[in-house]
């Protein structure tokens, strides 16, 4: 009697949260079917005490995890991590995360990144002009860090109070529609979504100073629902998927990552270029077309030999 195929073993560290959104009975199911098995670390034990496992996946960023998995690293080397701390790391930092877009080689379209800068003292925008978008300097993942704020005038950049370091970033008129693109190694999607609204050149009136993330992302959730905004996205052009796949490419070698994904937009003024505006690591996945599929796939590309 033939042997049964081993199975692949992948190791899942999450947050509650997390394994909640991800960890999908469609997703153990379809994997299940292509020979892996997706198995939860246990945080309370140590992690060299665990498995064997094939691949590990995370996202957890206490510290006391991040000391344990490069315990694991040094003394289990042939165990594929999925992805080095110190590459994730530099998505925690929003000035770090978006330094290698300017450093890619994109033909014949333009791609850049907006406008930015670190506020480090109060009562200083630097020279940037309004409308900005106000940023946390820090994205870890953390309530705080999705704090953010459109912010139209210096009078409502006064009224935030916000202790800094944070950053201010240009905000550019895009349609209304953002470019989210998935990343899981070589595997690609990009989807469109309602954005903030386009600001007209005569500004807004005084009294709208700024308003909050929170506040819009209440709206745009109405909005998913109105067929305007529907007929909106769907006339919406999507990039070239050879464009998207070359970006995609070229920013998983230079940020040394393979779960991630990054926020585009294409310029309202200028249609020929585009701007990432965001990037980050391990996002919701389960908000993909197919991802199961997808995250099968790169898990099984994960622990091929090379």
């Amino acid at each position: 009697m033939a042997e049964k195929p081993a199975r692949i073993l992948i190791g899942y560290a999450l947050v509650p949260k997390k394994i909640e959104s991800f960890i999908q009975p469609s997703l153990l199911n379809h994997a299940a079917e292509r020979g892996i098995d997706l198995v939860q670390i246990d945080l309370s034990k140590p992690l060299i005490d665990q498995g064997p496992f094939h691949c590990i996946i995370h996202k957890v960023s206490n510290p006391e995890w991040i000391d344990q998995l490069r315990r694991f690293i040094a003394q289990k080397p042939n165990v594929v991590i999925i992805d080095h701390p110190d590459a994730i790391k530099r998505l925690h930092n929003r000035v770090t995360m978006l330094k290698a877009v300017n450093k890619l080689t994109i033909p014949r379209i333009l791609l850049s990144i907006p406008k930015q800068v670190v506020v480090k003292s109060p009562g200083s925008t630097l020279g940037i002009d309004f409308p900005l978008i106000v940023k946390p300097f820090v994205s870890d993942g953390s309530p705080d860090s999705h704090q953010m704020y459109l912010v139209y005038s210096e009078e409502g950049l006064k009224s935030l109070n916000l202790d800094p370091p944070f950053i201010l970033q240009e905000f550019v008129n895009h349609g209304r529609v953002i470019f989210k693109v998935y990343v899981a190694g070589r595997h690609v999607q990009c989807v469109k979504r309602i954005s903030l609204p386009d600001i007209p050149s005569g500004g807004l009136p005084s009294s709208d100073h700024l308003v909050s993330f929170s506040q819009i992302s209440n709206v745009t959730a109405i909005d998913h629902n109105d067929e305007t905004m529907k007929k909106l996205i769907e006339a919406m052009e999507m990039p070239e998927s050879r464009f998207v796949n070359e970006v995609a490419s070229q920013l998983r070698k230079a940020l040394n990552l393979n779960l991630f994904n990054f926020d585009m937009i294409r310029d309202s003024s200028s249609p020929e270029k585009y701007l990432v505006i965001d990037i980050n690591y391990f996002p919701g996945y389960a908000k993909m077309p197919c991802f199961e599929r997808i995250l099968t796939d790169f898990f099984l590309d994960a622990v091929a030999t090379p």
